[in-house]
């Protein structure tokens, strides 16, 4: 398990109240595959809430990933609906706590918000 995948996990809790606004709860258990390992994460998701242990137990849903993809989720080097779309993760179960989660995880490196950018560009045409 990297530094950066249990330094996520540890500020789920801290950054809940500002991700978790919509009135969703469930429970969603994270898989993390390196070669014949595998990790387990419970996360119990609830509004401006989140509950993570590293157990498995009864889930709404489940991701299964690998270790370096969900590194590379963690630090904004890949996208969640992406690396299922392509095959390289796979989910089952309640996919609106998949879109909830997926909230956590950061834009890649040199995102800038389009509002901002648009502004910027409107404060240089005056």
């Amino acid at each position: 398990m990297t530094e950066a995948t249990e330094r996520f996990f540890e500020s789920l809790p801290a950054r809940a109240p500002e991700v978790l606004v919509s009135p969703v709860s469930g429970t969603m258990q994270i898989d993390l595959a390196q070669g014949t390992r595998t990790v387990h994460w419970l996360a119990h998701l609830r509004p401006g809430a989140i509950e993570v242990s590293r157990n498995r137990g009864p889930a709404d849903a489940i991701w299964y990933t690998s270790e370096e993809l969900f590194d590379r989720l963690v630090t904004g080097r890949a996208q969640a609906i992406s690396s299922v779309l392509r095959n390289e993760s796979s989910f089952s179960g309640d996919v609106v706590l998949f879109l909830l989660f997926r909230r956590f995880f950061p834009d890649p490196p040199g995102t800038r918000d389009p509002r901002e950018a648009a502004r910027a560009q409107l404060g240089r045409l005056r």
